[in-house]
């Protein structure tokens, strides 16, 4: 039963999601209106400025050429299938309904529209009350996330990060519920949409193996639990399996008149891993060059954000240890355990910073860093770190606020001409 005060806040949060989904909308489309674009492809493909044209933009043109014709150039498949699915089969809703088939604009404004549906505020403020057990700290977590980095991919457009976003929090809710297996199928298709995906079966084995053991709960370490933990954390692997497995098949017959070198230079073939090198560039440090000093620029708030609370958390993790793990403290002394002074300490937030830890050193060293914008929002820590600077630190709240407005506000200008970062 949800409380009047929780009531409130959901609505509250709705009609703010809305207000701010329109503004997104709205700003981009005057920008489109009377500023030029860089890149004049959208009007090849979309004819004028209608409404749907606006959607067409970087990742876009992948997502709904994928839609299409399936996947026609090696360089596709960095892309994975879960967005072109959802836009084939709002493709065919549409037809139904009389609204045309099969052009670009059907497959964006379907993509859009289904985005839409996978709101993650909501999500967010039940994740964030489960964890604070704060109706006001949940609040200002959720009500943060609507002053995104990247409002336009995560508020308007056909990409990839609603939906991971959506699923993402969905799951971890699931898991701190303990309900595995609903956690684990949330995962899986949050997998469909990113590759990072993969790296959310942690909080699975971490809810059922790791806090276990860390607690000295030797009891649920049974034949069954730890095959249930194998097979739960293998399904959000599927989808990256099954995108190299079918490229392999596709391209690596013996039979083939020509036989691609990433299906033979590797003792595991990946195309995914071979267009990231081969045509984006990415690797570790790759990225690491004067000319990307902008990008690293654009990216840096976000990035602090996450190291800084990280940190905090970790330069405490001594006081927090003793909460996670029993055993340590009665091995040392009978003592009470030391008094966490904040919230943000709670020991139930470690699997969060280790996961945003590990996705935002890969983010830092070894990709193309600018779209951190639009995928740490993914980490519910990015606004629990926003919301522990504006309580702890009103200052840098403040300054995290102005820069969420102005920044969001230029990058839906820039979406909106087609200039960077994507």
């Amino acid at each position: 039963m949800q409380s009047a005060t929780t009531r409130r806040h959901v609505q509250t949060l709705l009609t703010l999601s809305v207000i701010v989904r329109l503004a997104v909308w709205i700003l981009v489309y005057v920008s489109a209106r009377l500023l030029p674009l860089f890149d004049a492809s959208p009007s090849i493909f979309i004819n004028g400025t209608p409404p749907s044209s606006i959607l067409l933009r970087w990742d876009a043109f992948y997502f709904a050429h994928i839609a299409r014709e399936g996947y026609v150039y090696e360089h596709e498949w960095a892309f994975f299938n879960g967005l072109p699915l959802l836009m084939r089969i709002s493709d065919h809703l549409q037809a139904l309904a009389g609204f045309g088939t099969n052009d670009w604009g059907t497959f964006l404004r379907g993509g859009a529209g289904m985005a839409i549906l996978c709101d993650s505020t909501h999500m967010l403020y039940q994740l964030s009350l489960h964890y604070f057990r704060s109706p006001s700290l949940a609040f200002l977590s959720a009500a943060l996330s609507l002053l995104s980095s990247s409002p336009a991919a995560l508020k308007l457009a056909s990409y990839n990060e609603p939906f991971f976003t959506y699923f993402s929090y969905r799951g971890m809710l699931a898991c701190a519920r303990s309900q595995w297996a609903a956690a684990s199928v949330c995962f899986a298709l949050a997998s469909m949409f990113r590759s990072n995906g993969i790296l959310l079966s942690g909080f699975i084995l971490w809810g059922m193996l790791v806090a276990p053991f860390l607690t000295g709960q030797k009891d649920l370490f049974t034949p069954r639990r730890l095959l249930k933990c194998v097979l739960l954390t293998a399904l959000p692997l599927i989808p990256f399996i099954n995108h190299n497995v079918t490229a392999y098949l596709l391209f690596c017959k013996p039979s083939a008149p020509h036989i691609p070198d990433w299906c033979t230079n590797n003792m595991l073939p990946s195309i995914y891993s071979h267009v990231q090198s081969e045509y984006w560039n990415v690797g570790f440090l790759r990225y690491w060059t004067v000319s990307n000093i902008p990008n690293f620029m654009f990216a840096l708030p976000v990035l602090l954000n996450v190291f800084a609370f990280c940190w905090f958390y970790l330069s405490n993790l001594p006081a927090i240890i003793p909460h996670i793990a029993p055993r340590i403290r009665s091995k040392n002394n009978d003592a009470p355990p030391p008094q966490l002074d904040s919230p943000f300490l709670s020991p139930s937030l470690l699997p969060h910073v280790l996961h945003a830890l590990a996705l935002t050193l890969i983010l830092t060293f070894n990709a193309h860093v600018q779209i951190s914008l639009r995928l740490l929002p993914s980490l519910p820590l990015t606004y629990w770190a926003a919301a522990r600077l504006m309580l702890d630190l009103p200052k840098w709240g403040k300054a995290w606020v102005t820069w969420s407005v102005l920044w969001g506000a230029l990058s839906c200008v820039l979406w909106a001409v087609f200039l960077p970062p994507a």
